[in-house]
């Protein structure tokens, strides 16, 4: 009689990728609902002995000669990435289907083979035809990039241990498999499992690793969260398909600045980089004044931005008024018009509010809490604002006009744009200076508003 050998099975939490013995309703760990998958545990060999052959150097000995690294000839990926690609990084690139993952991507191999670098794109979801087409598209002529389909992780182990390429990238990490799992491509153990395979290889031979990852519907990327752990940046491409921007955003880097962003045009030849983001993202007429619209200046990272700040308020109709933010948190909406009503007494609670960022960019920065404020209070008493007036500060719950970093950048670039004045926190007057801007220090909402919209 044949005696047979059990399979362990075990349920993983799609979203996370914790391990649960049996089925339950919620994951323990991140607490989503209905997130767990069976999945069949493969038997692996037991780890041999340690052989005590462990490397151990001293930190101020440790060589760097071979961390220089690789530009893609692409500023704006080059930024988000902290400067440079470096042997070993591993990078995970997440967005919306549709978005420009695998333009980017083959654009940037392109910059990476110009230089001589050898370039391993490994494509599991389109056909080489397809790859082909579109790199004649992207006038990328891929004269040092090798370029197969393949989905197994052993036959792609094979070909990376036979071969030495300065930069590989995956499109997807989802569409990988491994023989050791029964389960289909993207489950939580294929994902992991291709994810370490690669990773672990990238380390050792010192290539850099680039993966491309689908996200959920949440916008976050699909598969484990020890995804996102074990790789050294994790970057989203943004943006809105019927909108032609893209914006590159870090949310992860051990080797940069997470505060760094990329913006790109999507054109017919490909992703082109924006040159002059401020005036990408300021709409209508220059020096045309409108009620409920003011210019924001912003920093997301380095890089100083001007946006366009417009707000509607109409009297409500029904009980409940309506608050609707399009680029900013509506609960921030909601604390900005409190404010508002408190310490300056408009009638924000009769009122329909709606607040949107030109451009439909997403702000973050506390720098802009005032000229949301002046654009609500332009709409709501129909006075036009200055379109040559640029408005910087944050505001406080009772109604300060708080500092705000980087002020100095902020008004290099309006001078640059052609303002002529600029509103900002009286804390940050020995930070800033320009010859060609009228100073407008500013204490307090009221003083400020005066000032913007008086």
């Amino acid at each position: 009689m044949l005696s047979s050998k059990k399979t362990r099975t075990a349920f993983f939490c799609s979203q996370c990728g914790a391990e649960h013995p049996r089925w339950q309703g919620q994951c323990r760990e991140c607490g989503e609902w209905n997130s767990l998958i069976e999945e069949h545990i493969p038997d692996r060999k037991k780890s041999p002995a340690r052989s005590g052959n462990v490397t151990k150097q001293l930190l101020s000995e440790i060589s760097q000669e071979n961390l220089s690294g690789f530009t893609s000839e692409i500023g704006e990926f080059d930024r988000v990435l902290g400067g440079q690609l470096l042997p070993g990084m591993t990078v995970l690139i997440g967005g919306d289907p549709g978005i420009g993952k695998s333009t980017l991507v083959l654009q940037a191999a392109d910059g990476y083979s110009r230089q001589g670098l050898p370039v391993l794109y490994i494509s599991g979801e389109e056909s080489l035809p397809q790859i082909k087409m579109r790199s004649q598209r992207l006038t990328v002529a891929g004269e040092r990039i090798t370029v197969i389909n393949c989905t197994a992780i052993e036959e792609i182990t094979g070909v990376l241990s036979e071969n030495d390429y300065a930069v590989v990238m995956v499109d997807s990490i989802q569409t990988i498999t491994s023989a050791q799992f029964d389960s289909p491509p993207g489950t939580v153990g294929q994902v992991r499992e291709a994810a370490n395979h690669l990773v672990t290889l990238a380390k050792a031979r010192g290539f850099a690793l680039i993966l491309i990852g689908h996200v959920t519907k949440e916008g976050m990327v699909a598969g484990p969260k020890v995804l996102e752990h074990i790789v050294d940046t994790v970057v989203y491409f943004e943006g809105d398909s019927s909108r032609l921007y893209r914006v590159l955003r870090a949310v992860k880097n051990r080797f940069g600045s997470v505060a760094e962003i990329g913006l790109f045009e999507m054109e017919s030849d490909g992703l082109g980089e924006v040159v002059n983001p401020s005036a990408f993202f300021l709409s209508g007429e220059p020096h045309t004044p409108r009620a409920g619209a003011v210019v924001a200046g912003v920093c997301e990272g380095h890089r100083p931005l001007l946006v366009e700040v417009q707000a509607l308020v109409t009297p409500a109709t029904y009980g409940n008024p309506q608050r609707v933010a399009g680029g900013i948190d509506n609960k921030k909406l909601a604390l900005l018009l409190a404010i508002l009503e408190k310490r300056c007494g408009y009638p924000m609670a009769t009122h329909d509010v709606f607040v949107s960022v030109a451009g439909g960019l997403r702000l973050t920065e506390p720098g802009l809490d005032l000229a949301i404020l002046a654009a609500i209070a332009s709409s709501l008493t129909n006075k036009p604002v200055s379109a040559d007036k640029l408005v910087v500060g944050e505001v406080g719950l009772s109604g300060e006009v708080r500092a705000v970093v980087n002020a100095d950048r902020l008004a290099s670039e309006a001078a640059k744009l052609g303002f002529k004045a600029i509103v900002y926190p009286e804390s940050n007057r020995s930070h800033i200076g320009s010859p060609d801007l009228e100073m407008m220090p500013v204490r307090d909402l009221q003083s400020a508003l005066d000032r913007i919209i008086g």
